[in-house]
């Protein structure tokens, strides 16, 4: 097997239509592909493996290079309890920067050697090109434990439906929100969702951020059941699986309300935290338990707003672009057209953003004159992300970029901004990177040790969005504050307000407290569109 990048010619690699692969026949590599042949624990040298049984090629021993902490032994020993307990899903919510990987590692090959598994998937969030490795210099530094184990990202599920796993670990299993999708369908078939508890594989789900309601925590479906001592046929339906979870919530007692978009979360506060204590118990107090959530031990990450003070001519665009976007919405509004609606609310946020982009350089440049290390998070790459690099380089700073599919080395970049060569990183990517101080390298060599200082170039609409970001910086006993970037004097500035407190609510293991979406929802006169339309990807 090779890993040929798309789009790349190579001679002596074939592509091979059933595969879906490209293919070197030989018993071994040239010299020119070896660059291409697939790492240990990957799907390549799964499948490779899979097509030569007599001959497979033999993962690397131990490493050594971690060190696990007490912290994460005893996650490990958790997982490891619910599952010789006959649990058949463990969610694992610890903070960002705890250490969930190494937990999660280290608890599969305890659940391997309980269950006499053979074979452990590992679905990694994006990017592949940073998530992948990661995981795989995990396993190989503390231990294989004689598994096999495959490494892949939710956008590769279907490549692996056709295999049977013993143990999964579903990375940022917050992915799973949506049951519409077709990340779910594949999902549900490889992590036997809808099959009795007996008969499915163990799931070991990490997230810091499982949702933002219960009704967004489809994929706790089975632990609930098994918890509440119910069948899953009760909680989940091959047609309609989102409408039978949100049905077995309500039959429960959590406070689902029914409108023109579909099951929502009450709205009333007392019922929310009646919920949220409700449903995390099932969990928590299961005995052993079935979840297991600690904070961070540096304390929650400093958070504030920075209002920016518009020039003349900034303003006056600014307003110009409020008021088309008012129009925009108010005739997306009478038409009842969601699609119109969203594209307005896109619009006007990548406009605005634009008009700012010159205050987020200068801000950039001072922290980095004072000695920062600057991230930078935004969510739109050609009047953000773009114009905010150019710009920097303009300066004379060196930017590592993030974003935009194939268009950098996102582990290259990465390290650049981890070894200090570039003190900025701009980027578009939400969870599954380590932009923090002091980091242990993969090659054995410490990143840089000045203080990282982040930034919100556009305030995410999404709490769960929010929290996974700051989480990239402030993690592993470093300190990192986060700022909102926002209009002074404009609709902006109530959105970012609002944000702070959603970011800070995000990290309940029950979901945040979703009041202050319906809040921005009227801000911006988007509160007849579906709740989707202010936190899905992309918007």
């Amino acid at each position: 097997m090779l890993d040929v990048p798309y789009g790349t010619q190579v001679d002596g690699a074939t592509w091979h239509p059933t595969l879906k692969a490209h293919l070197h026949v030989g018993r071994d590599l040239p010299a020119h592909l070896v660059p291409y042949a697939p790492g240990p624990y990957t799907l390549g040298r799964f499948i490779e493996n899979s097509l030569n049984p007599e001959d497979p090629t033999p993962h690397p021993g131990l490493t050594g290079d971690l060190e696990p902490r007490r912290i994460q032994f005893e996650a490990a020993d958790a997982i490891a309890e619910r599952a010789g307990h006959g649990g058949r899903l463990f969610l694992l919510a610890d903070e960002p920067g705890v250490g969930k990987t190494i937990s999660a590692v280290l608890g599969a090959t305890a659940v391997g050697d309980l269950r006499g598994a053979r074979r452990v998937l590992v679905v990694a969030d994006r990017p592949a090109a940073i998530t992948i490795g990661h995981w795989c210099r995990t396993i190989a530094a503390v231990g294989d434990g004689g598994l096999e184990w495959v490494v892949i990202t939710w956008d590769r599920l279907e490549k692996v439906t056709d295999h049977a796993w013993d143990v999964i670990i579903a990375d940022e299993a917050h992915a799973l929100r949506r049951t519409t999708t077709k990340r779910w369908k594949h999902w549900a078939r490889i992590s036997g969702h809808g099959r009795p508890h007996d008969e499915a594989p163990f799931v070991i789900a990490t997230t810091a951020t499982p949702g933002h309601t219960p009704l967004e925590l489809p994929y706790l479906a089975p632990a609930y059941a098994q918890a509440l001592d119910e069948p899953m046929k009760e909680w989940t339906s091959a047609s309609h699986p989102g409408p039978a979870f949100t049905g077995a919530l309500e039959r429960h007692g959590v406070g689902v309300e029914h409108g023109r978009y579909g099951a929502t979360w009450t709205t009333d506060p007392a019922r929310r935290a009646a919920d949220i204590k409700l449903v995390r118990g099932w969990l928590a107090d299961e005995r052993p338990p079935a979840m297991l959530h600690r904070a961070a031990q540096w304390g929650p990450v400093p958070i504030s707003g920075m209002p920016v003070a518009l020039t003349p001519a900034e303003r006056t665009a600014y307003e110009a672009e409020w008021g088309e976007f008012c129009r925009e919405m108010d005739i997306a509004r009478r038409g009842r057209s969601v699609a119109k609606g969203r594209a307005a609310l896109m619009r006007f946020r990548q406009k605005a953003g634009l008009i700012r982009v010159d205050s987020t350089v200068a801000w950039i440049a001072q922290q980095v004159q004072a000695e920062r290390q600057v991230a930078c998070s935004v969510e739109f790459v050609t009047t953000a992300a773009d114009p905010i690099a150019d710009r920097l380089r303009d300066s004379g700073l060196d930017v590592a970029t993030i974003y935009g599919r194939d268009r950098f080395d996102a582990e290259a970049e990465r390290l650049r901004f981890q070894t200090g060569q570039a003190k900025v990183c701009v980027f578009t990517t939400v969870a599954s990177i380590s932009l923090h101080a002091g980091e242990t390298l993969a090659d054995g060599r410490q990143a840089s040790i000045e203080p990282r200082v982040g930034l919100f170039h556009q305030a995410r609409f999404s709490g769960i969005a929010g929290r996974q970001v700051t989480g990239r910086t402030h993690r592993d006993h470093q300190v990192s504050p986060w700022h909102i970037a926002y209009a002074e004097g404009t609709v902006e500035e109530q959105v970012g307000r609002v944000m702070v407190e959603r970011i800070a609510a995000a990290s309940d293991t029950a979901g945040g407290d979703t009041t202050g979406l319906a809040e921005l929802a009227t801000l911006l006169g988007a509160d007849w569109l579906p709740a989707t339309a202010l936190t899905d990807d992309g918007v």
